[in-house]
């Protein structure tokens, strides 16, 4: 095991395994990463519905997080849902004390596809803080918006842009659908667009980008590379079946 690079999933369960822990370790998988996981969530899911969901006391997760980290050697970690932004900050304090050197990816989901909302109401007093335990973000343009709902999405980025780097996903975009937008070093902005003229909608996209790029960034490979391949791998995701869930292919090896 001593060969194996490990990477570190924190999100919720989806029994449909389209989205969360599961989805995660099959994108680890394909990139020839050994994926870890912590459960933050017990959903009622499939792949058209949301139901429910039962959180996991904050303890319980970072005593996962602890053991983990006890057992391998991690040094990129991408968080999913979680029960409160509040929890969220916890957890990446806990993780920074550590190891301060962590790499984390924050995919900052807000509404699940059908609408079940997380954080809705919530104090967004410690988003600010947030960031700055993350190296990356990777919002779509909806929950963008819900972030800072006082400010415009230019306003927004610049803001959250002087804490951390963001991954903007064009999915939701209704001007350059599917184009999406890398913010980084506070000054710096690259488009990346589309690889393909035309992808199948897919359960769980988001999650498998975030998790993608989390790969990409424990292969040690340069940020901007990183999205670029994050965004190749989820459009050949989303193209490799017609229902909406997708099949994770092995990742050639340069």
């Amino acid at each position: 095991m001593n060969n194996l690079k490990y990477i570190l999933t924190i999100a919720g369960h989806d029994p449909s395994a389209g989205a969360g822990v599961t989805s995660d370790i099959k994108t680890f998988d394909a990139h020839g990463l050994y994926g870890l996981s912590v459960c933050t969530a017990i959903t009622v899911q499939n792949d058209i519905e949301f139901k429910q969901c039962s959180w996991v006391p904050v303890e319980t997760i970072i005593s996962q997080i602890e053991m983990v980290f006890e057992r391998f050697e991690i040094n990129t970690v991408k968080i999913g849902i979680v029960e409160s932004w509040q929890t969220l900050l916890l957890i990446l304090e806990r993780l920074h004390t550590i190891n301060p050197k962590l790499k984390i990816v924050l995919d900052p989901i807000i509404k699940a596809s059908d609408g079940y909302d997380f954080h809705g109401g919530e104090d967004q007093n410690v988003l600010d803080e947030i960031w700055k335990h993350c190296y990356i973000i990777t919002p779509n343009y909806n929950e963008i918006k819900s972030l800072y709902p006082q400010m415009n999405i230019e306003d927004t980025l610049e803001h959250i842009s002087s804490f951390t780097n963001i991954y903007l996903k064009g999915g939701h975009r209704k001007d350059k659908k599917g184009y999406d937008e890398l913010y980084y070093s506070k000054i710096i902005m690259v488009n990346i667009p589309p690889f393909l003229d035309e992808v199948i909608e897919k359960h769980g996209s988001g999650c498998v980008l975030s998790s993608a790029l989390a790969s990409n960034i424990t292969l040690d490979i340069e940020l901007e590379d990183a999205c670029k391949n994050a965004k190749y791998y989820t459009e050949q995701f989303l193209n490799s079946h017609p229902s909406l869930l997708g099949i994770h292919t092995k990742q050639k090896k340069e």
